[in-house]
């Protein structure tokens, strides 16, 4: 007899578009022939969290922490059994809101880095397209580096230009020169040794993924790929 399904919370709102393509995504990774064959979502898409950029990057923002923290005891009161955070950033507060639910909360960061290992040829130096405030603060690093990946450096001009789009993309406002940005991004990195990259801000999610001859994950895709597991054991 199979585990029973679980029911799926979700902190979103960071941004909010890029929630409801998590959303978009989790249905479409469900195979069902009916409704009654989808995952039971509760999804919190509250925009008015304190902006990660400013608290991370810029210095003197509003510590979302309370707020995340929050989110996450109502879904578990709401009956929630596990917890996904559409939002690279915010794992940056990952073990803090961990640690206020009794629930799993799924961690997009190391399940990405693991999704780097069913590559083949195993790749040795990474690509980040990611928000500024997750390369500052070195989210991923620390899992990286565990598992033998080196990362491919970022200037800060890249790092302006990434953070360019990711605001186009946040204000509905992206353009043809902007993917064409995205695009030349990717291809300097991979001219500087990266031969795998990962896309680690889910509003870079929403942009067509570069197209460089290389493996790109997602870990918006990672993230669903993990929910649909979890939520459907056997």
């Amino acid at each position: 007899m199979s585990a029973p399904e679980k029911t799926v919370g979700v902190i979103g709102g960071m941004g909010p578009e890029a929630t409801v393509e998590f959303m978009r995504r989790l249905v479409a990774a469900v195979p069902a022939h009916d409704d009654s064959d989808h995952l039971h979502v509760i999804a919190d898409n509250n925009p008015k969290i304190p902006s990660r950029i400013k608290a991370i990057l810029e210095g003197g923002g509003e510590d979302p922490t309370p707020v995340l923290v929050a989110m996450a005891r109502k879904l578990e009161a709401m009956g929630a059994d596990v917890l996904t955070i559409p939002c690279n950033t915010a794992h940056y507060y990952h073990p803090a809101i961990a640690e206020a639910v009794g629930i799993p909360v799924l961690d997009m960061v190391g399940l990405s880095v693991e999704r780097l290992d069913t590559l083949a040829p195993k790749p040795k130096r990474i690509g980040m397209l990611a928000s500024p405030a997750v390369l500052r603060v070195g989210l991923f690093d620390k899992h990286l580096t565990a598992a033998g990946y080196e990362l491919t450096p970022i200037d800060q001009d890249t790092e302006d230009r990434l953070l360019e789009i990711i605001r186009a993309v946040k204000a509905g406002g992206t353009s043809p020169a902007h993917r064409r940005t995205y695009e030349a991004i990717a291809r300097k990195l991979k001219e500087n040794g990266a031969d795998a990259f990962l896309v680690a801000c889910s509003e870079l999610s929403l942009l067509p993924a570069p197209d460089v001859g290389s493996p790109v994950i997602d870990t918006l895709d990672v993230l669903v790929d993990a929910t649909v597991r979890t939520a459907r054991p056997g």
